[in-house]
């Protein structure tokens, strides 16, 4: 008969839960609760444990009822009509089933219609949602009600479930990253991976099979707000209220409260995230669907998280950066996020004075003696720079890193460490640092085999991307490395660190030094660069992309300003001006640059019009360069003044809106 052979079609796909059916046999033989509670997110197999719930109640000699929730109309009447055998029958075993949707028979199922069931009688409800407090805040639940949350199967079951369905060995990898251990996913993306031979791993799940899930696991939403809301739950890593507002301002506080009851959603200390699957449905969902609405969500998220890295203070930085880079995941973007929500593997600490001579002995077993002497040279120096970090399960130490910041190096400094003395003379010799600026190197010491693809080299990469978010008046950053694993060295050169060609050695070991010119391509600049790039991009890095600004000392910079005063006139001039490449014009996104670089000149001679003390300096100026006087002759007469007397104030005006640029090109627009 069909029905068989669905039957035996389903046993085969059953696969694990066996802590879930020895809970039930417990009970099912005198030795458990009396009303067991299974809850979990659609299609995680809440009906095939309940079928598999009967079998072994009718194994038992036990007599079945199942109540659907689908299809019972949500009742007491019509509940208890379906369910009447278990209140007259002490050997009978209810199964609820789908119970999310006849939630509102709870209270009265708890206060009203399961006292009165027989004791030996065994309830079994399963739904979406888990059960409501008042269960247990009942002392009379105590020992009768037991509740179990449904998860994903571990990865030896999902691997037994694809090979039930025949699904050969290279596709069972990217169906398990896909799908994870869910069942509804694994089956349908088993179902249609096996149909299309061609499938390799490059599979990706197809709009049908994404259709299928987000029916089966979201279902109908109340509206197009609660949907944008998940979508954006999806999206980051987690969701606070916080960024829930920034990227959709309307009823955030509402639909964050909704977001946190929804049977797929599970929070933690960060916020709200989505079961796996949930996440990976919705995103190729809207994807598909919306591909700019995608894109514009995504630019309010990363806003909205780059401003966060800017402002978090330094114990958050690491969860503000690992958040930020997670909306690149797609994009090779480097940390294993599933492999902890709440507490990290590896902590990261500052230095004491205790721990230097762990410091000494790990950089020794790491890089050797003379590496260790120069980690201990700046422990003395910088003790401020470094960071520890150990195994949270075992307080094992096994990285440093240091991140020192240099405005000028003595000589003691150039001799004791050749890395940070290479640093300093490629910086010099490219572009030297200005006034106020200083250059950072980050050094690290990581114990193999930490030192390759490892959860404490995402640590420590957060670590350092959040140093080069935040710092002020930074001229260049360098990271030294001795030996990185392939795939880490070309993610610094994909996010534009590039390595230089000298290599300064330590002993026999050579270094690799990856620099990046933060003048050229400020912060706010790279995260721009970084956020698009492709999902396969170029090798060397965001720099690629674009034109990086210019960086004048201050002698060019004064040049440039005068050159463009005498041009104020003439558009194409200004287009020509170095000025136009300078973190002054990039400030003024979204303008022409030598319409903004003509605009910034106005503006500051204008301004020299409200300081009683400039007044002079600012007709000397404005009869000059704003008002089209043919020569300086005619601008002294027009003036009123002797020509020597013109020049004077004209030179100070000039040197005046030097200076003032200058700072402006050196502190940012809203620096006093």
């Amino acid at each position: 008969m069909l029905g068989s052979r669905l039957q035996a079609a389903r046993e085969m796909a059953f696969v694990g839960r066996e802590e879930e059916l020895a809970v039930f046999d417990a009970a099912l033989y005198g030795g458990g609760c009396s009303v067991l509670y299974v809850h979990g997110p659609g299609g995680i197999g809440k009906s095939a444990l309940l079928r598999r719930f009967a079998q072994a109640a009718v194994v038992a000699g036990r007599p079945v009822s199942v109540v659907d929730g689908r299809t019972v109309e949500p009742s007491p009447a019509a509940f208890e009509a379906e369910a009447e055998l278990v209140l007259r029958d002490a050997d009978a075993v209810l199964l609820v089933d789908d119970f999310e949707r006849i939630q509102g028979l709870e209270g009265w199922l708890r206060e009203r219609f399961l006292p009165r069931v027989p004791m030996g009688a065994l309830v079994v409800i399963a739904g979406r949602n888990p059960p409501d407090l008042r269960w247990q805040a009942d002392s009379g639940w105590a020992g009768a009600l037991e509740v179990l949350a449904l998860r994903d199967l571990p990865t030896a079951d999902a691997q037994a479930l694809l090979d039930s369905c025949g699904v050969a060995a290279e596709l069972r990898e990217v169906l398990l990253a896909f799908a994870g251990g869910h069942p509804l996913a694994l089956l349908l993306g088993a179902a249609v991976a096996v149909k299309d031979g061609g499938a390799g791993r490059r599979w990706m799940p197809n709009q049908d099979v994404v259709a299928t899930l987000l029916d089966q696991l979201v279902g109908e939403l109340p509206s197009a707000a609660h949907r944008h809301a998940l979508e954006i739950c999806a999206h980051a890593y987690m969701t606070t209220e916080e960024l829930l507002r920034a990227a959709l301002p309307q009823d955030a506080s509402r639909l964050f409260g909704w977001l946190r009851r929804l049977p797929f959603v599970e929070s933690s200390r960060l916020g709200l995230f989505p079961h796996d699957v949930v996440r990976e449905v919705l995103e190729a969902d809207l994807r598909w669907r919306d591909p700019e609405g995608y894109t514009a969500m995504h630019d309010r998220i990363h806003a909205h998280l780059a401003e966060r890295v800017r402002t978090a203070s330094d114990a958050d930085v690491l969860g503000a950066v690992a958040a930020l880079l997670y909306l690149h995941r797609d994009n090779e973007a480097p940390a294993d996020f599933h492999r902890c929500r709440d507490e990290g593997e590896f902590q990261e600490e500052v230095l004491r004075e205790e721990d230097v001579g762990t410091l000494v002995r790990v950089a020794t077993a790491a890089e050797g003696a003379a590496s260790a002497a120069c980690a201990a040279f700046w422990a003395e120096r910088q003790p401020e720079a470094f960071r520890l970090y150990r195994r949270t399960e075992t307080g094992e130490v096994v990285a440093f890193t240091a991140w020192l910041r240099l405005a000028e190096l003595d000589e003691q400094e150039l001799t004791a460490d050749p890395v940070v003395a290479m640093a300093w003379a490629h910086a010099r010799a490219s572009t030297p640092l200005r006034a106020g600026e200083h250059l950072a190197v980050s050094r690290l010491w990581v114990l193999p085999p930490h030192c390759e693809n490892s959860p404490v080299m995402d640590v420590i990469q957060w670590r350092v991307i959040g140093n080069c978010l935040r710092a002020e008046r930074m001229a260049w950053s360098y990271i030294a490395v001795k030996r990185l694993g392939k795939a880490w060295v070309e993610r610094l050169r994909r996010y534009g660190m590039r390595d230089i060609p000298e290599q300064p050695r330590l002993g026999e070991d050579a270094y690799t030094l990856f620099a990046h010119d933060w003048r050229a391509v400020p912060a706010r600049a790279w995260l721009e660069r970084v956020n698009h790039l492709p999902v396969t991009g170029p090798a060397d890095g965001p720099e690629t992309e674009t034109a990086e600004l210019a960086v004048l000392s201050q002698a060019e910079f004064a040049e440039a300003v005068r050159k463009a005063l005498r041009q104020l006139s003439r558009l194409d001039a200004l287009a020509a001006s170095p000025l136009t490449r300078t973190r002054l014009i990039a400030e003024r996104a979204g303008q022409d640059p030598a319409t903004a670089l003509g605009d910034l000149l106005r503006q500051a001679i204008d301004d020299l019009r409200h300081d009683p003390r400039s007044a002079k300096l600012h007709r000397a100026l404005s009869v000059t360069f704003l008002h089209g006087t043919p020569t300086q002759e005619l601008a002294a007469e027009r003036l009123g003044l002797p020509f020597t007397t013109y020049r004077r104030h004209l030179t100070a005006g000039i040197e005046r809106i030097c200076a003032d640029l200058w700072h402006r090109e050196l502190y940012g627009a809203n620096a006093s």
